[in-house]
């Protein structure tokens, strides 16, 4: 969420970043993951290990390749649910297995500075072909996340600061 009227090439991370984190301890079984993230509305969230320190993300990709590396009546049931054009369902959420998202969840994760430039977000989104960037504070503990769609909506805000300045209507 933008809070600051810097022009575009001066924001930082901390000017972009969402600051209302849904975290996900590492040793929580996935399907309690899954349902943290279906009731916050968010497609993935930072993991942090027992000292708050992020360790992976975990992404409605990630959950999809358990799924896709699934099998039975507990991937039908998932992908029933994914078919249907809804939010996941307590019984789609209930086929994931019991283990721990630390064995589902990406460790390769892309953090940031919250003095981070916005450039250099961008280009850090860009070389992951990720969506979101984990702020991390100087002991690894999250206290935000940036996402493209953040990103997008400075890159807009800039534009309809400077249209009329550029004659665009």
């Amino acid at each position: 969420m933008l809070r600051t009227t810097k022009s575009l090439l001066d924001l930082t991370a901390a000017d972009l970043m969402s600051r209302d984190l849904v975290t996900i301890p590492w040793q929580v079984a996935l399907r309690v993951a899954a349902k943290q993230l279906a009731r916050a509305g968010v497609s993935g969230a930072p993991v942090t290990d027992d000292e708050g320190r992020c360790v992976g993300v975990l992404s409605a990709a990630d959950l999809v390749h358990w799924v896709d590396q699934g099998e039975g009546a507990a991937k039908r049931l998932f992908e029933a649910s994914l078919y249907q054009e809804c939010d996941w369902d307590d019984h789609a959420i209930e086929a994931f297995p019991p283990d721990d998202v630390s064995r589902h969840m990406t460790t390769d994760v892309v953090t940031a500075a919250p003095d981070t430039p916005v450039g250099d977000l961008a280009q850090r989104m860009i070389d992951a072909r990720i969506h979101r960037i984990i702020v991390t504070d100087d002991r690894g503990k999250p206290v935000g996340i940036v996402s493209a769609t953040d990103v997008l909506a400075a890159v807009a805000k800039e534009y309809l600061r400077e249209a009329p300045a550029i004659g665009v209507r």
